[in-house]
């Protein structure tokens, strides 16, 4: 029993650490000794979703779940799996079966109201998010969140207020400032987009798309070193597979800024 605590502490270590595949190896070991340690079919579940081996990754985290129904991090995490692959339906279950768990798990309401928000079901994604707030009114991601369903529909006074409110509640929140840069961005307020954009970078410098925001804005203001430093930023640090043709699309800007640059 030691040795596997141990074994499972050490998953843990490397998947903090960033290293997938050892922290896979590692659960699969432990569980090809005992199958009954739902925690490591969770730690396998992430670690499969890190590699990007989703359908392994669903059956782990539904494999742990069937041997502890209760754990509310794996629901959340299987809930964004099925998300993220397009089986709404299934995450919207699994976000209610957290509420059945614990009725104060604003976050959960957050999630379907995100699920909605992709369905561009406008009103079911407001009245989620509204109950997030009921639950937990210091939620910046709530607030955020109802902010882009305004912005989206076009209300942009309401998706303002929802931007500054966040902000002004939680003055360290990146994606807040990132929001609103890009809400100032549309209305082709440069500077304080900029601004904006600018301190959603200092509390975040891993916020990726800030610099593609940013460099759209120096792009704007004619500024063509800073809009390609801020691009090239943006390339360096977003590498998800799903943004990669807006990566392309960046890289053949930065080298049409390159060419420029050296005429």
């Amino acid at each position: 029993m030691e040795q596997i605590e141990q074994m499972i502490t050490n998953v843990r270590k490397a998947l903090d650490d960033g290293l997938s595949q050892q922290a896979l190896e590692l659960s699969q070991k432990i569980l090809s000794i005992d199958e009954s340690w739902a925690d490591v079919y969770f730690m396998r579940g992430e670690a499969l979703s890190e590699l990007g081996k989703t359908q392994e990754a669903l059956s782990s985290y539904k494999k742990g779940l069937a041997l502890n129904a209760e754990d509310l991090d794996a629901l959340y995490a299987l809930g964004d799996l099925y998300f993220e692959t397009a089986q709404r339906s299934m995450a919207l279950e699994t976000y209610r079966k957290i509420l059945e768990l614990d009725e104060n798990e604003s976050d959960a309401w957050v999630s379907i109201g995100l699920v909605h928000f992709n369905q561009e079901e406008m009103e079911q994604a407001l009245e989620a998010y509204a109950k997030a707030l009921s639950i937990e009114p210091e939620s910046a991601f709530a607030r955020i969140s109802q902010g882009d369903v305004y912005y989206a529909m076009g209300q942009n006074d309401k998706a303002l207020e929802c931007f500054k409110e966040s902000i002004l509640r939680d003055p360290e929140d990146a994606q807040a400032y990132y929001s609103l840069a890009e809400l100032h961005y549309d209305l082709a307020e440069l500077e304080e987009a900029e601004t904006a954009c600018q301190k959603a970078i200092e509390l975040d410098p891993q916020l990726s798309f800030a610099y593609l925001t940013l460099g759209n804005i120096y792009l704007d203001q004619e500024d063509s070193l800073m809009a390609m430093n801020n691009f090239q930023a943006f390339l360096r640090l977003e590498t998800s597979a799903d943004s990669k043709q807006i990566r392309d699309e960046v890289e053949a800007v930065v080298q049409g800024l390159k060419a420029d640059l050296e005429d």
